[in-house]
């Protein structure tokens, strides 16, 4: 099974990229982040006919988050726990049934920025929710991963200029604790367990050349429960789409796992 998140920093924009990147890498499971839609007008019927089961936790012109399945899909949900009056469409989740069920939740991590000030405040109580709704899933001892726009750095390595980002609140000292106290819970970081070393970034600003620079930073995660990271064959991040035409400023990073 190949699951996929993509932040597609917009539907209407990557109307033609985003269906092309499908035929081309043919993932059974997609997390899409940012369609920037509300559910009526997401546009079901250019995947549907690729065979995708579609779900949607949309929000008008900002934020929202879906699932893209070619397996059936059950126990849809959408909306982080443990705020009723967050509107922000910012977690999807539901039941992919491969060989065994897989809990899938895809995210859009708030950015935070300014520091200090509420957007932050709000980015550090998202993250607090965040880490109980993790703790739950590793409690029903099953197959499960989070995955998705994450707007947090883990390390310097993940950052061309690390130091440029010392002060953001994607690489505020804050920000990676509380990632960590996520992943210390017992996940497993599916890039990082595959992959070490510098210079593999999923997100290129578009100002000022940083693609041609390759002045990136790698802020789309998967973490894997116990249970799923058994699964895992490989994990990838598809970073020359990048370079095609009208490209998101994120690229979709992969994984498969035997399910």
């Amino acid at each position: 099974m190949k699951i996929a998140t993509f932040n597609i920093n917009g539907i209407k924009a990557r109307a033609e990229a985003l269906p092309r990147w499908l035929d081309d890498a043919q993932p059974d499971v997609v997390l899409l982040q940012e369609i920037k839609s509300i559910d009526e007008n997401f546009p079901r019927e250019l995947f549907e006919e690729r065979g995708y089961n579609v779900e949607t936790h949309g929000q008008k012109s900002f934020n929202g988050v879906a699932i893209l399945s070619k397996l059936p899909l059950e126990d849809v949900s959408r909306g982080l726990p443990g705020d009723d009056s967050d509107e922000q469409a910012r977690w999807i989740e539901a039941t992919v049934v491969g060989k065994q069920a897989l809990r899938i939740c895809g995210l859009y991590l708030p950015n935070g920025n300014p520091v200090p000030g509420p957007k932050y405040d709000y980015k550090l109580a998202w993250m607090e929710r965040f880490h109980a709704r993790a703790q739950a899933l590793l409690a029903e001892e099953i197959p499960a991963l989070m995955a998705g726009d994450y707007n947090i750095i883990p390390q310097a390595e993940d950052a061309r200029r690390p130091d440029a980002w010392r002060e953001d609140a994607l690489f505020r000292p804050e920000s990676r604790a509380a990632y960590r106290r996520i992943l210390n819970l017992g996940f497993t970081e599916a890039f990082r367990a595959r992959t070490r070393g510098p210079e593999h970034y999923s997100f290129w600003d578009y100002q000022a050349g940083a693609w041609n620079r390759n002045d990136g930073i790698r802020i789309d995660h998967f973490l894997l429960s116990p249970q799923a990271a058994d699964l895992m064959s490989d994990c990838q991040i598809d970073a020359a789409i990048r370079g095609h035409e009208k490209p998101s400023d994120h690229v979709p990073v992969w994984v498969t796992l035997d399910n």
